[in-house]
């Protein structure tokens, strides 16, 4: 490791915490020091001659103007729960199962004008004259129901309790601490107040060096049910942003209207796994246009300070769209998100147009985590390996913890692991910032979103886990660190043609959702212009259900490319014979044991004696791949993060382009290590990505061989050399 500096790494901050502060500074060669929800900078602190950042919400934390404007407080469509009709007529409470300290009802605009009731066993829309509430006893009754068919009302509501505070509040029992009201920047007295409050803030805070947005004005669609329990939540939903002033606007510009099931689609909320409808992109588009114009007011007041302004990745974050058409256009100086693994690191590290991008690391010094009994060091560990590999890939510019710091102190062990990680950060940065990372290939995963949704794929809330999606955020956590060139495309994309540098394009998601595609596979465009560019010598990975859509005798609408379809019960008379596995083959070559795939995709088989079986596992093909024309398609059932998978996706990638050979180039043998090339500053890096002792072989740009040990969790630094070929450790 070179010499030991200092910087590029910012402490949340305490009050009363002071002397053990300047210890941390010292320690973790902090230069910035941050306050958070729940906390503040005081002058003790603000004077310890660090960067302070200081958080401010655009949208919340004026309650005394929020009462006094009630009306323009933020809105939110919701859907009732099906109510069965046992009669010609139903009466139901309509608020049953949402949380009142957080949702009301909007009764100011004419419910007969934004509420919808549908009979869902039919679909039908059910005309206002049939229907009426009771403002008072919160009912709705409706008439001319059909019996044992199913009713729900869509309604129009007011969000009274701002979610993260919400969540904050509940979780750290801050008792009678007000509960903020959001405001809509959409009318202008509200808009106004936003731009002076800022400036008085500004004015009160002149120690402030950066402005930590957190973040403009919607927040990402969360609300609880009457458990105080989270009824919804869809990080990248738009419903918060929706109100009658938004939706007439749009009318005006689009020249139609939106109405509440635009937005509730049948109790999906347009998550973010449904295929987008084009009322919805047009909304999408809509909103992001206002948003960036709004927000680049208030960054430009900030910059009339002379103060940094940056935003904070989550939160209200909806409409920014950091890979959107207009995110530039803030002029924000930059973006800082939490990191919970590889695939969140790239998230926030690829985001264009800022000046430098930074992540909060894992853990939060929150009580769930630092208590007496257990080791924070161990998630600790596992959160930097995870994520390191991605930034040797495109690194952060900075990094930081978020909580208590007091908690974190209690624990000389943990103290000590935050004192290597950034010193190890401060060292990759001086050997890589700025540098282009040698890539052997460009894949391209392909979904109905594309790039507007780059790192985002799959995503429910952030990084946490859900049952049926970890088979394909290991895809992406696996492209992460990865020696490949990484593009997020859309269907539209591709239809008139696709990129010359694309190599291999990866297909991943459950059947009818916008990650597999739903119905962009009955287009026969879409299907012919994959298949010609396979035919002339590209790949295409499949995983999950890749290509779905029941048509023509198969489900899986590039079966032939990828030599497996998925029986639906339609062709159990056909006999199906190859079931052979090729014990021996070039992307297994590195797998000890069976392939873990996660989630199990039931009755997938392959075509024909062309398709080379890789694994079966409970009469399924779990792992194979096909020739077609110059090209080949790879089948993969599902691909949780490890290290061996991470392997499989690598070796599928060129297998798929038809470049075995140049596998054993710049590569090394050991699956829990991972070599990076670096020609700008001709450097390389090899990575131990566990924390134990690793042995490998490395080869160089020749294949030559060398063989090289590992301390746990090392960076081995090397030197390129001979026209950039050579490696010497």
């Amino acid at each position: 490791m070179s010499k030991k500096i200092k910087g590029r790494f910012t402490l949340p901050a305490e009050l009363n915490f002071i002397e053990e502060t300047k210890e941390l500074i010292e320690k973790w060669g902090a230069d910035a020091i941050r306050d958070s929800d729940g906390t503040d900078l005081d002058e003790d602190l603000l004077n310890l001659g660090q960067i302070n950042y200081s958080k401010y919400f655009v949208a919340r934390g004026d309650n005394e103007f929020a009462l006094n404007h009630f009306d323009q407080t933020q809105q939110l469509f919701v859907r009732t729960d099906y109510h069965t009709a046992k009669d010609t007529s139903l009466t139901f409470e309509f608020m049953t199962g949402f949380l009142d300290e957080q949702i009301a009802p909007d009764f100011r605009h004419n419910p007969k004008e934004w509420w919808q009731v549908h009979n869902r066993t039919t679909g039908e829309l059910i005309d206002v004259s049939l229907w009426s509430i009771d403002q008072d006893k919160l009912t709705i009754t409706i008439e001319n129901t059909t019996p044992y068919h199913e009713y729900t009302l869509n309604m129009l509501t007011y969000m009274i309790w701002d979610p993260t505070q919400m969540y904050n509040h509940i979780t750290n029992d801050w008792g009678d601490k007000p509960h903020d009201i959001p405001f809509d920047v959409r009318h202008d007295l509200t808009k106004e107040r936003m731009k002076v409050r800022l400036r008085e803030w500004l004015e009160n805070n002149p120690k402030t060096d950066v402005v930590r947005f957190t973040t403009f004005f919607y927040h990402f669609t969360l609300f609880f049910n009457d458990k105080r329990k989270e009824k919804f939540v869809d990080w990248f939903g738009y419903g918060s942003s929706i109100s009658p002033k938004a939706l007439i606007a749009f009318e005006e510009e689009y020249g139609y209207r939106l109405t509440a099931e635009d937005f509730i689609q049948k109790g999906y909320y347009n998550s973010t796994f449904v295929p987008p409808t084009k009322e919805y992109l047009d909304y999408l588009d809509f909103t992001q246009r206002f948003v960036t114009q709004e927000a680049k007011e208030l960054v430009d007041i900030v910059h009339e300070y002379g103060k940094e302004a940056i935003m904070f990745l989550g939160d209200n974050w909806i409409g920014t769209e950091p890979y959107g058409k207009y995110f530039g256009d803030i002029g924000i100086d930059a973006v800082v998100g939490s990191v919970g693994g590889g695939l969140t690191m790239r998230l926030i590290s690829d985001i264009p147009h800022v000046k430098y991008t930074e992540g909060r690391f894992l853990p939060y010094f929150f009580p769930d985590t630092f208590y007496v009994g257990n080791d924070p060091t161990i998630e600790g560990v596992e959160n930097w390996i995870t994520a390191r590999r991605a930034i040797m890939r495109k690194p952060l510019s900075r990094i930081g913890y978020g909580g208590y710091p007091s908690l974190a102190y209690k624990f000389p062990d943990f103290v000590d692991f935050v004192a290597d990680t950034a010193d190890q950060f401060r060292d990759i940065i001086e050997n890589i910032e700025n540098k282009q990372t040698y890539s052997r290939a460009k894949v391209a995963v392909l979904n109905s979103w594309g790039k507007i949704r780059t790192w985002q794929a799959f995503m429910v809330a952030h990084a946490l886990h859900y049952k049926q999606i970890y088979s394909y955020l290991g895809v992406l956590e696996s492209l992460s660190g990865l020696d490949v060139d990484v593009e997020f495309i859309s269907f539209e994309d591709i239809r008139n043609g696709i990129p010359s540098d694309i190599d291999v394009i990866i297909n991943a998601g459950d059947a009818k959702t916008a990650f597999s595609g739903g119905d962009i596979w009955n287009d026969p465009q879409i299907v012919s212009t994959i298949r010609q560019w396979v035919d002339a010598g590209h790949g295409f990975i499949g995983v999950g259900e890749p290509s779905a859509y029941e048509k023509g005798g198969r489900f899986f609408q590039l079966a032939d490319i990828l030599g497996v379809d998925k029986e639906l019960g339609f062709t159990l008379s056909t006999d199906k014979y190859h079931e052979t596995v090729e014990n021996d083959h070039f992307i297994t070559k590195d797998l000890d044991g069976e392939l873990v795939f996660g989630e199990q995709i039931n009755n997938t088989y392959a075509l024909n004696e062309n398709t080379e079986i890789l694994s079966i596992q409970n009469e399924n093909v779990v792992l194979s791949a096909h020739p077609y024309g110059e090209g080949r398609g790879v089948y993969i059932m599902g691909l949780p993060y490890s290290h061996e998978n991470t392997r499989i996706l690598s070796r599928a990638i060129f297998y798929s382009m038809g470049k075995e050979d140049d596998f054993y180039k710049f590569t090394s043998s050991n699956i829990h290590t991972e070599l990076n090339v670096y020609p700008e500053s001709k450097k390389v890096a090899l990575l131990n990505n566990t924390n134990e002792l690793q042995e490998t072989t490395v080869y160089d740009g020749v294949g030559t061989e060398k063989i090289v040990s590992l301390k746990p969790a090392e960076i081995l630094w090397g030197e390129l050399d001979e026209q950039n070929i050579k490696i010497t450790f």
